[in-house]
């Protein structure tokens, strides 16, 4: 299962679900066009296995920044596209400051509340009840709408205290 959560709001806004024979880039482009096109998308955080020119190329086309590690042994793209052009920007920055720096610089430690989320959707069960794929899916839907509604009642704001 794959996601698209709202950075604001905290609200699952896209899913995907697939069998384990399926990796994760190719199917970048469904949860996107779950979003509806007149509404905005500001980033797309995600990791290096959606390092591909597919999954850029959908991302620009929803005139959304990538918001992805190039992995360890990228090369850069010819300029075909305008989601070739930000990922070699994204290489370029990730070999002058490092990839540690690029990262912190470029908003990646944001997905970490997206990946809190998904975990929240698991702690809802960790095993699916249903026996056939689209009741699985079926199932994870209700669990995420459950997700969502208890995320619309509030979400704990936490502050330092000294």
């Amino acid at each position: 299962m794959r996601g698209g959560i709202d950075e604001e709001t905290l609200e699952v806004r896209a899913v995907e679900v697939t069998g384990r024979n399926i990796g994760d880039a190719p199917i970048l482009p469904d949860p996107l066009d779950q979003v509806p096109a007149d509404e905005e998308i500001g980033s797309v955080t995600a990791d290096g296995a959606y390092d591909t020119r597919k999954c850029h190329e959908a991302i620009a086309a929803r005139g959304a920044a990538a918001v992805i590690p190039p992995r360890k042994n990228a090369r850069p793209w010819k300029p075909t596209s305008p989601g070739a052009v930000a990922r070699n920007e994204a290489l370029r920055a990730s070999k002058y400051l490092g990839r540690a720096l690029r990262r912190r610089r470029s908003g990646y430690h944001r997905r970490g509340r997206a990946e809190s989320k998904m975990t929240c959707i698991k702690l809802l069960g960790q095993s699916l009840t249903a026996r056939d794929f689209e009741r699985h899916v079926a199932e994870l839907q209700v669990r995420i709408a459950v997700l969502n509604g208890y995320t619309a009642l509030g979400i704990p704001v936490t502050r330092p205290v000294r």
